[in-house]
């Protein structure tokens, strides 16, 4: 557009522009634009996890290598620390408190040694879980991928080093007179469903330890609390047989006591299905598929939170 000024020179005045009024979100809608770090679609984050699953195993394989890295024994602590754990535990329960009672003595180290490395295995994931963000906040911010990777990578590490501790489990369980029958093929699928909840579980904790760093401090009691409503040193319904039969079932259909028992039941002849809950399999997946697929939605729903303010 153009206008004569007094003097007869032309004055022109710029052509309205088309983005005129628009609004930011216009703006980026028209042009194509996305937020930085937004969340992308569910099916879209799971391509984005398959897409790195090289990076998500190699990441668990260098942190298995690293964990013991300065210690001269290196990776026999993995194998050294449960055991120790175990004996100690041993020392105190089966020998001086006769926690074993209502467990054949030749059956109660096994009992003992499985419970031990199966908890630890869950209990290690939950810790891994909660500081999964907090003590990688340099990746994150640095590099642009799905953030749960790096709890499923902290669970698949845990498992990694639970097959080591598994070798010991075999030796102990063997030693004491249970020799391979076809009942242990069932331990697979028992740990499958557990590393399944363990890793959903590392998801939740994962979310909300990169909110609050401090709640790593306060998981090792919420931990020792459940270790011990567990059953890993004691028979719950030998434990609780004078007690409301509420509480045993209670106790027994949690989590970490169905996969200790499913791997119990499936490498000690003793231990017959009188000593599992009612529905053992089904509580197994149930808590498998509830807390494995709610605590990946629960971790995706957050995405483009981690690693900000």
């Amino acid at each position: 557009m153009s206008d004569t000024t007094q003097d007869g020179a032309l004055a022109t005045s710029k052509r309205p522009s088309d983005d005129a009024g628009l609004s930011p979100s216009e703006l980026a809608r028209k042009y194509g634009l996305s937020v930085s770090g937004a969340r992308p679609g569910l099916p879209a984050y799971v391509r984005q996890l398959w897409d790195r699953r090289h990076f998500i195993i190699a990441f668990s394989r260098a942190k298995l290598m690293a964990q013991y890295s300065q210690a001269k024994l290196g990776q026999i602590w993995q194998v050294a620390t449960p055991l120790l754990n175990a004996l100690v535990y041993y020392l105190i329960f089966g020998l001086i408190l006769d926690a074993g009672r209502g467990i054949d003595k030749n059956d109660y180290i096994p009992f003992l040694v499985i419970g031990v490395f199966v908890f630890t295995f869950t209990q290690s994931s939950l810790m891994a879980g909660v500081r999964a963000i907090p003590s990688n906040i340099g990746l994150v911010r640095a590099l642009h991928f799905p953030r749960a990777s790096l709890p499923i990578s902290f669970s698949l590490q845990q498992l990694q080093q639970l097959m080591f501790s598994m070798i010991v489990v075999f030796v102990v369980t063997i030693g004491f007179g249970n020799y391979p029958s076809l009942s242990w093929l069932l331990v697979l699928p028992a740990l499958v469903l557990q590393f399944a909840f363990n890793t959903g579980l590392a998801l939740i904790f994962g979310r909300m330890g990169s909110k609050t760093p401090d709640l790593a401090q306060l998981m090792p009691f919420v931990t020792r609390t459940w270790m011990y409503a567990s059953g890993v040193m004691f028979s719950i319904k030998e434990m609780l047989k004078d007690k409301p039969a509420w509480i045993a079932d209670v106790l027994q259909w949690n989590p970490a006591a169905i996969y200790m028992d499913l791997i119990r039941f499936a490498l000690i002849d003793n231990y017959g299905r009188d000593n599992l809950p009612p529905h053992v399999w089904a509580f197994a997946i149930g808590w498998a598929v509830l807390i494995g697929a709610g605590g990946f939605v629960y971790f995706w729903k957050a995405e483009e939170r981690y690693g900000r303010g």
